[in-house]
């Protein structure tokens, strides 16, 4: 069964140019050449019609094909790349993404700093993005953190666990929000956050008298990366990954 994000029906070229495969000409060229199958009958015709009611399997060069309407990658984001898609200085998430892609007004969600790594959610559904982003969407995201400076202690795990204050010079006292704070072992401590202050992390920890030396972000509510998933690199989210992050 072919399932689709939309509710029309649409040519066989833009279908599969806007599921990631390649460019209006790019694909028309797969086409041409008797690359793309439905059903085992090459389909050569770029304006082929395909619907949700049509029930059919799609493939590339023999390979199952996916498509939707938007496209949702998970990113093990590298240290030292901005949280953006293009940049006239500095290395961006957007230089990672292939060739392919760069045409489909795929942004980041939400943000990590130049040197923070880990999951990140990159994806061309807006209405998707902005909730995710919303102040009212409390999702956890969970960090291992590298500090420098004394041991964390059950002061701290107590202190995070009550919803510690804020007070910077030259800012009013900012309340945050319960977190939760494991001890490991080695200057390491695991930090799960249901808000995204700017810099929260470094922040709390400054406000602990600790300095934040690695920081790299595990999991955005159900989305973790791969085992094997090395840094720069992206995997597709399946329907059942988009389904939990759609009901979180």
């Amino acid at each position: 069964m072919w399932h689709f994000c939309y509710n029309t029906s649409m040519r066989l070229d833009k279908l599969l140019a806007n599921s990631g495969y390649g460019t209006r000409s790019e694909v028309k060229e797969f086409l041409r050449k008797g690359r793309v199958m439905i059903d085992g009958e090459v389909i050569r015709d770029p304006g082929y019609s395909v619907t949700e009611e049509m029930s059919f399997r799609i493939t590339l060069d023999g390979e199952e094909v996916k498509g939707s309407e938007y496209l949702y990658f998970c990113l093990n984001k590298p240290d030292g790349y901005l949280t953006a898609m293009s940049d006239d200085r500095l290395p961006c998430v957007g230089d990672l993404l292939p060739s392919q892609l760069k045409t489909k007004k795929i942004s980041p969600v939400g943000r990590l700093d130049y040197h923070t790594t880990g999951v990140l959610l990159l994806t061309n559904d807006g209405e998707l993005s902005h909730r995710l982003t919303s102040p009212k969407w409390h999702r956890e995201k969970v960090y291992l953190v590298t500090y420098t400076g004394d041991d964390l202690t059950e002061k701290e795990v107590a202190l995070f666990q009550k919803g510690m204050t804020l007070c910077e010079k030259g800012h009013a006292p900012e309340k945050l929000k319960s977190a939760k704070l494991e001890l490991l072992p080695g200057k390491q401590c695991r930090l799960t956050l249901t808000e995204g202050k700017t810099h929260q992390v470094k922040r709390m920890l400054a406000a602990t008298g600790r300095s934040v030396e690695l920081l790299h972000r595990e999991s955005i509510g159900t989305l973790k990366l791969k085992d094997d998933q090395l840094p720069g690199e992206m995997y597709a989210l399946s329907e059942e990954d988009i389904r939990l992050l759609k009901e979180e």
